[in-house]
């Protein structure tokens, strides 16, 4: 396929799979997994992560000595305002112009509060920010996010953390076949099958993190998903064969010894 990198915000990223960093059971396992994805987008949320902690044992001491691009993130945000102040911090802290923006609109669904989401979005893409907006599948949310000047658009496959997988591909092939900007399936994500799917619609990427780290072996699950997104990214590109509701023989009957075809 050449050179299939993700280009984003003026940026250029080897890996289509994007990860988080939460609910790892430690650093040891955190860097395995990380190490095992092949991801170079790393995901922290700002508001549950020390960003000022660089020591060698810390978990943003380590991204900085790898060559991981750290994309904060405003997970645990309910208020514009709140995610705001919390992607303004980041940038600080972090020196980065990149936010994946959350605004969430209860504890209990974790769904996007969507109209806080286009206000603190409208704010964040005017003061410089490079924003990811985690979204619902809803075409026009994503058509309007992309008009604000969003970098890319997120919307979810199923509830976080769920690991229910693509609900609504219908849904996405709609955004995708509108959109002018990167398309990155966030949240719903279970198994490696998902995150096939989701590249093999088209999408630009995947971005995950409990399908991950809650897994058995979640280095080995890092591995399982690496190679999903690398073969749905591939068979997008191949071109999938028609869905038909009778056989076609895999080989021409015509010709074919004993054949009363002509």
């Amino acid at each position: 396929m050449g050179n299939d990198a993700l280009e984003l915000g003026g940026l250029v990223f080897a890996s289509r799979l994007f990860v988080g960093t939460g609910k790892y059971k430690g650093m040891d396992e955190t860097r395995a997994a990380l190490e095992a994805s092949g991801a170079t987008v790393v995901t922290v949320a700002v508001r549950r992560v020390d960003v000022s902690d660089r020591g060698e044992q810390s978990l943003i001491g380590y991204l900085l000595s790898k060559p991981y691009t750290i994309l904060p993130n405003t997970a645990g945000c309910y208020t514009a305002d709140d995610a705001v102040r919390t992607a303004r911090l980041a940038r600080e802290m972090l020196d980065t112009p990149l936010v994946k923006l959350e605004v969430l609109g209860d504890d209990k669904t974790l769904f996007p509060d969507v109209p806080a989401t286009l206000e603190a979005a409208r704010i964040l893409v005017d003061d410089g920010f490079t924003v990811l907006p985690y979204t619902s599948d809803d075409p026009i949310t994503a058509r309007k996010l992309e008009d604000l000047g969003c970098a890319a658009v997120m919307p979810l496959a199923a509830p976080i953390g769920s690991g229910l997988g693509i609900r609504n591909p219908y849904n996405l092939e709609i955004i995708l076949e509108h959109a002018n900007v990167p398309i990155i399936v966030d949240a719903g994500v279970g198994t490696a099958s998902d995150a096939a799917v989701a590249m093999e619609l088209g999408c630009a990427g995947v971005l995950m993190n409990t399908a991950i780290a809650g897994a058995k072996d979640p280095v080995l699950m890092a591995s399982a998903m690496r190679k999903a997104v690398e073969a749905g990214r591939e068979a997008y590109h191949a071109g999938r064969i028609p869905k038909k509701l009778y056989a076609t023989a895999s080989s021409p009957l015509e010709g074919v010894i004993g054949s009363t075809r002509s």
